[in-house]
């Protein structure tokens, strides 16, 4: 008999969330919607919320709201459908996406695919550096300039690096000749022999063409596998061309599309 309890966490609590998708994370690519890396990245708000479902006490599935997308990653062989039906409770009305958890009386949304790119790690050069407390600001500048409505501050990096997962993080910031902050890349570490991933990435639109996000790409690969990552995945929509070229460059491959379960709409 299933005793499932679901539990509200707090950025401070989520060392069990972490834990327990690290060690669902597979040698190649991350399986459901969630890596700890997504967990991490979220973890730049104070305000933010991680469920996780216990079967009598022990992690069976851990995720989150992103917007309206509830993105979830369960336990090799756990009961989805026990998940999904106490998610209900989460899914209400405008919440009507979920990755990586199937619903039951939803459907598969095949006109937006994500698609799942893995790079094995090979010596790579790349004129990327670490991210330290004086490159915090130009690793925001980047960021906020790459993404159109990007909340990114240094406060909510600082935030992020204090955070139950900032120690998975690796982070790369390229510059230009002159200095000016180009393309960056965060990098997420789940444990010896499973798979990395980056999240985000991105060049600043006034340095772009120029290779410094392969840069950025690879040297945050290259900081992962020296930590003892299997392989380095990124999820991107399967549309953003410019993104999936940029990670073929670097020697990304596709391993898999992914697609949303939608809320199948009332007649």
């Amino acid at each position: 008999m299933i005793s499932l309890a679901r539990h509200r966490l707090t950025p401070a609590e989520t060392g069990p969330a972490l834990r327990a998708l690290s060690e669902w994370t597979p040698a190649d690519a991350p399986g459901g919607g969630l890596h700890p890396g997504d967990v991490g990245w979220l973890l730049r708000f104070d305000d933010a919320a991680v469920f996780v479902w216990t079967d009598d006490g022990a992690p069976v599935a851990a995720g989150f709201l992103d917007g309206p997308v509830l993105r979830v990653t369960a336990a090799p062989g756990a009961d989805l459908g026990a998940v999904a039906a106490d998610a209900e409770d989460l899914l209400d009305a405008g919440n009507d996406r979920t990755d990586g958890l199937p619903v039951p009386g939803w459907e598969l949304d095949r006109e937006e695919p994500w698609l799942v790119l893995s790079w094995t790690p090979r010596p790579v050069s790349s004129r990327a550096g670490p991210v330290g407390e004086a490159d915090a600001a130009d690793r925001v500048l980047v960021q906020r300039s790459a993404f159109a409505g990007s909340t990114f501050t240094v406060e909510r990096w600082r935030a992020m690096k204090a955070s139950p997962a900032g120690g998975l993080a690796v982070e790369t910031l390229v510059r230009t000749p002159s200095g000016e902050p180009a393309a960056a890349a965060t990098g997420w570490f789940a444990g010896v022999g499973r798979c990395g991933l980056l999240e985000p990435v991105g060049t600043h639109p006034g340095h772009r063409g120029h290779g410094h996000g392969r840069d950025a790409v690879l040297g945050a690969c290259a900081a992962l596998a020296e930590r003892g990552a299997s392989a380095v995945a990124v999820v991107t929509p399967a549309t953003n061309e410019a993104a999936v070229a940029l990670y073929r460059s670097a020697g990304f491959t596709v391993v898999r599309e992914n697609h949303d379960w939608v809320r199948t709409p009332r007649a």
